[in-house]
């Protein structure tokens, strides 16, 4: 049989459960959605300032994803996968994850209750006597407050999307680690070949000195030639060392990228992977749903949102509960339910300022969000551009070093058999030797720009799962 204190505790406990349930159920849907605080934003600015020519030089069809396997490059998505697994600066995205996951969980505690214990017991002894006397005491607490407004859901709605939006970040991360990898690889390699250039030219120059001290020991050069010659090689010399310092360089920062120490001593590749074929740019409201930096500042923007109404629902009152079942001696049972409810009044103009705040962060937010937009598409549109000047810079170029390699040949026959000095000769050739760096120089960037333009569109260098159709 239950006592008296017992059935009045479960008659106090049913009765707040059931209290706390109406007002819950009755706050529920004042909470708005995603979509409400961004949808707007998001048709501003893909319908009104995305021209209609948008991509006009792209390729038409979907972004593809797993770019990376399109270079064809083993060793690149080798690298690629070290970098993730290893990059500190990737770990600390992910550990901010963690943190905000944590904080969610954290928001989502104060819509359940609160329970804590407690309990004491003091002994006494009467001198002379022997007697002695003790008690003692434990119990349960149980504190709720009831989200009566939604204002306890509307936090946790604001730090759900702060988490999303943080989640996106590390999404992005993991691209632009994957895309500085490539880039890194493909400049080390461009580096090394140029180096390895300028390493041919000082040998070139080298062999040039001893045939001018050759002809003027013969009566058919000068000393001024001599001196050209010596002077030639030098300048050879200090190029090949300012190329052997440009590559280590670039082999340190990519060996940084992949977590190794930077000891430049990365094994790079043979010969520079061909660009692949042009890619598709898509359309742009797909800009806007592939980027994850694009999708972060969606979720800030809705997170401005709840938090800008978290803050006005402060104005409103607080409904508290709680519950506390005890033992003040071992025979006497106590217990009690109280309700509280507080509403503000004044506080100095503390809700104001708070909403005024959270007001202002939400048009910061918007603000934010379509500045990243535009640059997102401004990314797009010097990528694309990019690619048509590199190749055709690339075309000129080619036909630049042939010319300028055939009128150096012809013109160190001449300075053989004495026609020209040798002034003539090293002006030719300069400019077939800044001809080749420069050819070389921008097939590597044409590499790192055609990463760019993938990073730029928001394409997976992973390739992504094929959604199962159903029957």
């Amino acid at each position: 049989m239950m006592n008296k204190n017992t059935s009045r505790n479960y008659i106090l406990g049913g009765l707040l459960s059931g209290v706390v349930m109406l007002f819950l159920n009755g706050c529920a849907g004042q909470v708005a959605t995603q979509e409400e605080a961004t949808s707007s934003i998001k048709g501003e600015v893909v319908e009104e300032r995305v021209p209609v020519d948008f991509a006009a030089m792209a390729e038409q069809g979907e972004v593809d994803d797993g770019w990376i396997k399109n270079f064809n490059d083993p060793t690149l998505i080798k690298l690629t996968a070290e970098a993730l697994a290893a990059n500190p600066g990737l770990q600390i995205a992910e550990a901010k994850v963690e943190q905000a996951d944590g904080l969610t969980r954290q928001a989502e505690a104060g819509l359940k209750p609160t329970v804590g214990y407690g309990g004491g017991y003091q002994d006494s002894q009467f001198q002379g006597t022997g007697a002695g006397e003790g008690g003692g005491g434990a119990g349960l607490a149980v504190s709720w407050e009831a989200d009566v407004w939604g204002r306890i859901r509307t936090g946790i709605a604001g730090t759900e999307q702060e988490t999303a939006a943080t989640v996106a970040d590390f999404q992005f991360a993991r691209q632009a680690l994957a895309a500085s990898v490539s880039n890194g690889w493909f400049m080390a390699n461009t580096a090394k070949f140029q180096y390895q250039f300028a390493e041919d030219i000082v040998k070139l120059q080298q062999k040039r000195v001893e045939v001018a001290e050759g002809m003027q020991k013969v009566g058919k050069g000068t000393e001024r030639d001599v001196h050209l010659a010596r002077g030639a090689a030098a300048s050879a010399g200090e190029a090949a060392r300012e190329a052997l310092s440009a590559s280590e360089n670039a082999l340190r920062s990519l060996e940084l990228l992949l977590g190794r120490y930077p000891a430049a001593d990365l094994k790079t590749a043979e010969k520079l992977v061909a660009v692949p074929p042009p890619i598709p740019a898509g359309i742009p409201s797909g800009i806007m749903e592939r980027r994850p930096d694009l999708i972060a500042a969606e979720h800030r923007v809705a997170a401005a949102f709840y938090k800008q109404q978290e803050a006005e629902l402060l104005n409103l009152p607080r409904f508290n509960f709680s519950l506390g079942i005890g033992l003040n001696t071992i025979n006497d049972a106590i217990s009690g339910l109280s309700a509280g409810i507080f509403g503000p009044l004044y506080t100095g103009g503390a809700i104001e300022a708070e909403v005024d705040k959270a007001t202002a962060v939400q048009k910061e937010t918007i603000a934010m969000y379509a500045q990243a937009a535009l640059t997102a598409f401004k990314e797009v549109e010097e990528s694309l551009a990019a690619e048509e000047h590199l190749l055709k810079r690339d075309e000129y170029l080619q036909i630049e070093v042939t010319e300028n390699k055939k009128a150096y040949d012809q013109t160190m026959k001449q300075y053989e058999i004495g026609q020209i000095s040798l002034l003539d000769v090293l002006t030719v050739e300069n400019k077939w030797i800044a001809s080749r760096i420069a050819e070389m120089d921008v097939a590597g960037r044409r590499l790192v720009n055609r990463v760019n333009l993938h990073l730029a569109l928001g394409g997976s260098f992973e390739e992504q799962p094929a959604v199962a159709v159903e029957q």
